[in-house]
C-alpha cells in the first residue's frame, strides 16, 4: 500500500511539474495566462484531468499488465500571440514540459543508484515514457508545438487543424500498438544509457 501511495504521490508530482513548467516558461516569455488562471501552482486539484491523468494511465497499466503506464495533467492555458516572438518562444514553451521530465527521470536515477527502491525506477520509466509521448508530433501534443514553432505559416495553419482530431488519432495509435512500438524501443535504448533494468516490453 505504501509503495502504491508512493507512486500515485511521483505520478502526480512529474504530471503536474510538466504543466507548471510550460506555465512558467510562458510567463517569463511574455504569456501570463496560466499565471492568472492559478496553474502555476503544485496543488493537484488544479490540474487533475478525467481522462488524461485517470483513464489513459490506467488503460495503458491495465493493458500491459501492470509493467507500462504514462499520462498527463490538464493542459495549462497558454496564449502563444501573446509571447515576445509567438513562433520562436512557442518551441522553449512546448520543450519545457518534456524537458523537465528527463530532468526528473535523471534526478531519480540518481536516488535509485543511492537507493535502490523500485518506486525510484517507476519514476524513472514514467518520467522517460510522459517525456517522449509528449514530444511525438501530434496536435496538441508538445512536439507538434515544436514542430509548428519550425514550421512555415503556409503549412502551420493547416497542420495546427489536425488538433480538432488529435484525440482520435492518440486513441487509434493505441488502439493498434503503434504508440507502444515507437516509444518502447526508445524508452529501452534511455534505460541502456542510464543502467537501469529496460521494460519487460518488446515490439
Amino acid at each position: 500500500m505504501l509503495e502504491i501511495a508512493a507512486w500515485v504521490v511521483i505520478f502526480l508530482a512529474s504530471v503536474i511539474i510538466h504543466e507548471v513548467c510550460h506555465g512558467l516558461v510562458a510567463d517569463l516569455l511574455g504569456d501570463p495566462t496560466a499565471k492568472q488562471a492559478g496553474r502555476l501552482t503544485l496543488n493537484p486539484l488544479k490540474h487533475i484531468d478525467p481522462f488524461w491523468t485517470v483513464i489513459f494511465p490506467g488503460l495503458l497499466f491495465l493493458s500491459t499488465q501492470g509493467r507500462f503506464a504514462i499520462g498527463m495533467a490538464k493542459p495549462v492555458p497558454v496564449d502563444f500571440s501573446r509571447l515576445r516572438y509567438p513562433k520562436r518562444d512557442m518551441i522553449y514553451v512546448a520543450a519545457s514540459g518534456p524537458l523537465a521530465n528527463f530532468v526528473l527521470a535523471l534526478l531519480m536515477n540518481v536516488l535509485w543508484k543511492f537507493f535502490p527502491n523500485p518506486v525510484w525506477l517507476y519514476g524513472i520509466y514514467f518520467n522517460l515514457g510522459i517525456g517522449l509521448f509528449n514530444l511525438i508530433p501530434i496536435p496538441p501534443l508538445d512536439g507538434s508545438r515544436i514542430l509548428m514553432g519550425l514550421m512555415p505559416l503556409s503549412l502551420m495553419r493547416p497542420y495546427a487543424q489536425i488538433e480538432r482530431y488529435g484525440f482520435l488519432i492518440i486513441l487509434a495509435l493505441y488502439m493498434t500498438g503503434i504508440l507502444f512500438s515507437w516509444i518502447i524501443p526508445v524508452m529501452n535504448m534511455l534505460c541502456r544509457i542510464l543502467d537501469i533494468p529496460q521494460l519487460g516490453i518488446s515490439y
